[in-house]
């Protein structure tokens, strides 16, 4: 139990769904004395503060959205707003794993996605697992790499929305991936964030030549970039992903969010989004609909 307020958010994709959700969470609140909640975006997000926390109440609000297709958090109040944004980029900023499409161009999609899909559930070691891949790119023309962005890649929704938001209203929003420069610094640029950390994909001019350049950066390697942008003190950062090699970031930041994520990864997260766009974690930090840069 925690005698500090905090903030039970729920957000729906829809407007039945929402009207659900406020009432079989609204019942919990009047069980508890709580006034009519705070709406931060009208038919889809609102709030209501408890001055305290007990596992009842979490429990209470977990059956009361059981089989809805709802998001929803329960949150303390105190620095909620956060100066950082650490981000994932495949599979949660952008639509695609990158590797994978650009597998494709190589023949190669089904058998390294298969890789990408057991390393990003925690089964495989993600640096090996990188190697591998990689490797198996030896000769791709580097053509490839812009038609794979130009043609795969695309902003998931609210992924822009959270990060011009949260950057007008100051913080300081770097993408980390474990994926690839060429692909970062692209969608860095097209999201607006003001910094992006990745892998370098070896070539000699022409082609791949199967290597990536070293130390690569994983998981380890995204929770000390996590440390560095918050000067070591990552209670104030919001850190998103969907795999294991998020989940070291998303366990030590101050809030954690597990964005579609694997089982690993959603089981140990703060917070989940499941249903709906990216923006629902700017509601999770209080935002209104009317504060968003759209």
């Amino acid at each position: 139990m925690t005698d500090t307020p905090h903030a039970l958010t729920f957000v729906a994709p829809d407007q039945p769904t929402y009207r659900e959700a406020l009432l079989m969470l609204g019942r919990v609140a009047l069980d508890r004395k709580l006034p009519p909640p705070d709406v931060l975006g009208g038919w889809e997000a609102a709030e209501w503060i408890y001055p305290s926390v007990d596992f009842g109440l979490v429990e209470a609000a977990r059956q009361a959205v059981a089989g809805l297709k709802v998001d929803w958090a329960l949150l303390p109040v105190e620095g909620r707003r956060k100066s950082l944004l650490i981000a994932d980029m495949d599979s949660t900023i952008i639509n695609v794993e990158c590797l994978d499409e650009l597998a494709d161009f190589a023949g190669l999609k089904a058998e390294i996605a298969a890789i990408t899909e057991r390393a990003m559930r925690g089964e495989l070691d993600f640096e090996s697992a990188l190697t591998e891949r990689v490797g198996k790119l030896k000769g791709l023309k580097l053509d490839a790499l812009a038609r794979c962005y130009e043609e795969r890649v695309a902003l998931n929704p609210g992924a822009e929305t959270l990060v011009k938001t949260m950057a007008k209203h100051g913080a300081r929003c770097v993408l980390v991936s474990g994926g690839f420069g060429y692909f970062t610094s692209r969608v860095a640029q097209r999201a607006g964030f003001h910094a992006d950390r990745a892998n370098t994909l070896l070539d000699d001019g022409a082609a791949l030549t199967g290597a990536v350049a070293m130390p690569i950066l994983g998981r380890e390697a995204k929770l000390a970039a996590l440390l560095e942008e918050s000067n070591n003190a990552p209670e104030t950062a919001l850190a998103i992903g969907d795999g294991a090699n998020d989940l070291a970031m998303i366990k030590a930041a101050g809030l954690g969010v597990a964005y579609r994520a694997k089982p690993i990864v959603a089981a140990e997260a703060r917070a989940k989004i499941d249903h709906t766009s990216l923006t629902t974690a700017l509601y999770f930090q209080g935002y209104r609909k009317n504060e968003f840069v759209v």
